[in-house]
């Protein structure tokens, strides 16, 4: 799909805050309510706005621990990695998965209510993935930044 500067803007927008309504929206970029519905609705239907979500404050929310896990498969035979990533997916508690080059084959972003849970959870992962070699684990002290947004400049040539 191509996007034009409006888009972009809207997209800019719109990660920062989903809740903003049209109104609101086109007061920032410059169109009518109706042409931010329509642009939005495009995107959607293209699939360029994939989500929609509430952003929760751990703390008001039980206080949750998060772990940042690096993994090693033994093998990285297509199938054995499709297995793999459909477990992950599977479990909410894993927030994040990215497929990386280096030491680790995998590194996921994990929450848990405690460390009994997050270990709970390791075991059904290495259990049911035996082609695991191993993981390590850090847990995070503090959550300085958390966010999904990805800057979108506003000219297709930045």
């Amino acid at each position: 799909m191509k996007l034009d500067r409006f888009d972009r803007q809207l997209l800019n927008l719109v990660q920062d805050d989903a809740g903003q309504t049209a109104d609101r929206l086109a007061e920032q970029v410059a169109l009518s309510p109706s042409a931010i519905q329509r642009r939005l609705r495009r995107m959607r239907e293209a699939g360029v706005i994939v989500r929609e979500t509430a952003v929760v404050d751990p703390k008001q929310v039980g206080k949750p621990t998060f772990f940042v896990v690096s993994l090693q498969v033994e093998r990285e035979r297509p199938e054995l990695l499709a297995q793999l990533r459909r477990w992950l997916a599977a479990h909410d508690q894993v927030q994040q998965v990215f497929y990386v080059t280096g030491e680790a084959d995998f590194v996921l972003v994990v929450t848990a209510p405690d460390t009994e849970d997050f270990d709970a959870l390791m075991i059904r992962m290495v259990g049911e993935n035996p082609n695991i070699r191993r993981f390590t684990t850090n847990v995070a002290l503090s959550l300085v930044k958390r966010g999904l947004t990805i800057p979108v400049p506003l000219d297709e040539d930045d």
